[in-house]
This record gives C-alpha cells, structure tokens and sequence, in this order.
C-alpha cells in the first residue's frame, strides 16, 4: 500500500510520502477508480483534508484500501457504501441522492438517461423496498438491512489488485 501511495507523487518527494498528501486528480488515476462512477465521492468520503480539495493521507488511502478489501466486514462496506450513495452528506439518502445514484449507475449521457417518469418510478420502487419507517428517505439502518439481503455486496472488492 506504501509503495503504491508514493508511486502517486512525484519521484523527488517519494521518501516523504507519509507526510505528504496525494492531491485528488492523481488518486483518481489508479486503475481501480478510473472507470469507477463514484470516483469523486470515494475521494470526497476518505479524504480528511481540511481544504476540501479530496487530497489523500497515507493514513485516508489506508482506510480507503481496507474497506474496499476482502478482509472488511459487511457493515463497514455498507457504511462507506451509504456515505458515498449521500451526494449531500446529510445522513439520508433522498429522492435527489437516489436519483443522482441512479444516474452514476447508468452512465451521464443523454441516451442513457431514463426519461422523468422512468426516474421518478424507479425512485418510488427503491423507497417502497427501502424505506422502513416510510418518511420519504433511507436511512443507515434502512440501507444496511436492504444490504444484508444482497449476498453479491459483500463479494464486492472495488479496489483490489
């Protein structure tokens, strides 16, 4: 994991790799997050900069590493799922973080875009099956047990090599 947070920078700073952070637009050159559709949420979740600016700590690509392992239990990987599904960082998943989701899913051009009613009844299907206590959102325990019924998340290994 060291080695392949200091390939990130530049050759002259390599030997102070774990003091310094790897700005965004390098992260998202790893293989693993270059065709992924939440890249820029994943940097947004894992990153504690306090600039905003998604750049990476060793100890941020650490964690980012662990949860996408083999080895992280199904609540962590639902946790940080939930997290990066939450464009707005409310706590709650809404009809708008529903339908962004939707729309990472299934690509950012026209012709891939469902048309307003397709969206709005796909929304309505996902909080009809999600949305336990039926107050318009999904909330982290609504998402974890919807998840919990889902054997394929648990397979999921996002950033592995």
């Amino acid at each position: 994991a060291y080695k392949r947070f200091s390939e990130l920078l530049p050759k002259e700073q390599r030997e102070n790799a774990c003091s310094l952070r790897v700005p965004k637009s390098r992260i998202l050159t790893l293989p693993e997050l270059r065709a992924n559709p939440f890249q820029h949420r994943i940097c947004r979740v894992f990153s504690t900069s306090e600039d905003g600016d998604d750049s990476m700590s060793f100890e941020d690509f650490l964690d980012m590493l662990s949860v996408f392992s083999d080895s992280a239990t199904s609540d962590i990987k639902s946790h940080y799922a939930f997290r990066i599904f939450d464009f707005d960082d409310d706590g709650t998943l809404d009809r708008k973080d529903l339908e962004k989701l939707v729309n990472c899913l299934t690509g950012q051009g026209e012709e891939a875009r469902l048309s307003n009613a397709e969206m709005e009844q796909l929304i309505q299907n996902i909080l009809e099956e999600s949305d336990i206590d039926k107050d318009g959102t999904i909330n982290l325990s609504e998402f974890q047990h919807v998840i919990s019924r889902s054997p394929d998340f648990a397979r999921y290994r996002g950033l592995q090599r």
